[in-house]
């Protein structure tokens, strides 16, 4: 691969881990400050308790953590090692 093309896709990822990161924020801080509301709602239309939602958002948190560092971070890091390698030869 080019190193043009390397640094292109390492950048991409990064930008988009950072971008992920700042939706998980914002997702996290929109569900604590409107809590009443969307539980409300969601009891109502999925008719689910307390304890499942709050297993559900962990879920959903956890799920974003991995898909962040797993499906982004890891091949970003990866990208920027080669990057570092082929700039040294």
């Amino acid at each position: 691969m080019e190193n043009e093309k390397i640094v292109f896709f390492r950048n991409f990822l990064l930008r988009t881990l950072f971008i992920g990161v700042l939706f998980a924020i914002l997702t996290f801080v929109l569900l604590v400050a409107f809590r009443n509301t969307w539980e409300m709602w969601v009891a109502k239309i999925f008719g689910t308790e307390e304890k499942e939602l709050g297993k559900i958002v962990l879920n959903f948190f956890m799920n974003v953590r991995l898909v962040l560092v797993f499906l982004i971070l890891s091949p970003a890091i990866a990208l920027h090692w080669m990057v570092k390698k082929v700039r040294q030869n």
